[in-house]
């Protein structure tokens, strides 16, 4: 990859159509994000009547895994297949992920994902710690554009497409991208397509997140004063040591999408 002047520093790649493009079809590890692809394919079951949203799963042992989320905190193993999904959806639980994963199959999600019309961008394993050679390389990867293109079908009328983009509403990390677009995060209600916006308050917001050495990776859809949407993705990644640079620039593409939101008021 084309590195910049900062030697920590390797790729911002960015999606966001009509606005902002480059690197856009660059596969790249997207850590977290990839859990798109698991909560689009279970947003399509329960829509379509496969899938119980008071199905009992129990956590077992070796799916319990460190990092993001809170189940490894709690002492209940026993939850509903909804829970896990606001787990997934508002934390990133990665424990919660893997018991989703192991109930939907990653056949499944990535069947989902073809259908929608990405190639790139595959979920590749469960969530793992420590990930070791015999693994695959990475949880997930991907490129921006085909996110962006997601972000855009879960900004859409599709009954699967609005139960989603409620579970993204609750999503806990904005501050990446998020942080520079101005949005009440606590506003969690899905406004529809058109709808004019309360005063003073310039853009709605839902997103994912995803955080690995080396990667950040933020995919949201913003609804802004007038009912006007935008759909981004951008992924970030540098050498372990080089986030925080990756960061602020992801948080100057906000901006960016924040005085474009601005305008629609």
């Amino acid at each position: 990859m084309t590195k910049t002047a900062d030697p920590l520093f390797e790729t911002l790649a960015v999606c966001v159509p009509g606005l902002i493009e480059t690197r856009a079809d660059e596969v790249l590890p997207i850590a977290s994000v990839g859990k798109l692809l698991l909560l689009a394919e279970i947003a399509r079951g329960l829509a379509a009547g496969e899938l119980d949203p008071d199905e009992p799963l129990a956590v077992r042992d070796d799916e319990y895994c460190g990092g993001s989320g809170l189940l490894t905190a709690l002492s209940q193993r026993n939850w509903t297949l909804r829970d896990l999904v606001l787990l997934t959806a508002s934390v990133s639980d990665n424990t919660a992920t893997n018991v989703l994963i192991r109930r939907i199959g990653l056949e499944r999600v990535n069947a989902w994902a073809q259908e929608l019309g990405l190639r790139e961008t595959r979920l590749l394993d469960r969530i793992r710690e420590p990930r070791l050679p015999e693994h695959a390389p990475t949880f997930a990867h991907g490129t921006a554009r085909e996110l962006a293109v997601l972000a855009t079908r879960v900004a859409g009328e599709e009954p699967w497409a609005r139960r989603m983009l409620g579970w993204l509403a609750a999503n806990t990390d904005r501050g990446m991208v998020a942080a520079g677009i101005p949005h009440d995060p606590e506003d969690r209600d899905v406004p529809d397509v058109g709808a004019a916006r309360k005063p003073g308050n310039a853009a709605w917001l839902a997103n994912k997140t995803g955080t690995d050495a080396g990667v950040r990776a933020d995919v949201g859809v913003v609804r802004g004063g007038d009912g006007h949407q935008l759909c981004y993705a951008v992924i970030g990644h540098c050498r372990p040591g080089g986030e925080y640079d990756v960061v602020r620039a992801m948080r100057a593409i906000g901006l960016v999408i924040g005085r474009a939101a601005g305008r629609w008021r």
